[in-house]
């Protein structure tokens, strides 16, 4: 029989194992799956949006640069805390030429009450059927993987962060994108 302290040893090791087999996924993989190669045209969608004009789809945004952020559910902490992020940055990226878009599982009679309590000016998408999560890697199942995506002007893909931190996001995206547009 294995003594008490002996299996928590063991369970402690194999967790940490895990966690530091998650931590060491190719760069080309994320849990949600494989995710678009940087530098080539970003996979294009067209989703319904909060904001009552329709649908929104990427190609709208050529000529712009465009954070698309991938988040799990309106509503929550983590995903609350990250878009409050990006409205109080949202004037400098707009100075930047940059768009924000969020996308999630949630509808958007969900996403339209989470602007209003949250005073969010940038549209939130409703990726309900996960077929634009798949396209970038960010879907697990039934929610979206908190991934960012920084798209250039032509529509290529520049930057890709999949281990976000939602309370200092806004800031690493908003250094990134200062950097891609000074080599550009």
């Amino acid at each position: 029989m294995i003594k008490r302290r002996t299996f928590l040893s063991i369970l402690f090791a194999s967790f940490f194992a895990l966690v530091g087999w998650l931590s060491f996924v190719p760069s080309s993989m994320a849990l949600g799956g494989k995710l678009p190669t940087i530098n080539q045209v970003a996979p294009d969608f067209s989703l319904p949006t909060n904001t009552g004009d329709g649908k929104v789809s990427l190609s709208n945004y050529r000529g712009k640069w465009v954070v698309l952020y991938f988040y799990p559910k309106d509503f929550t902490a983590g995903c609350t805390i990250e878009a409050r992020r990006f409205q109080q940055d949202l004037s400098k990226y707009h100075e930047k030429n940059a768009e924000i878009i969020g996308v999630s599982a949630d509808d958007i009679n969900s996403h339209a009450e989470f602007c209003d309590s949250e005073g969010l000016k940038f549209p939130l998408l409703a990726d309900t059927t996960g077929a634009v999560s798949k396209a970038y890697g960010s879907w697990m199942g039934f929610i979206s993987m908190r991934h960012t995506f920084i798209i250039d002007p032509e529509g290529r893909l520049r930057e890709t962060f999949v281990k976000v931190n939602p309370v200092i996001h806004s800031t690493e995206v908003m250094a990134r994108l200062d950097e891609l547009q000074q080599a550009s």
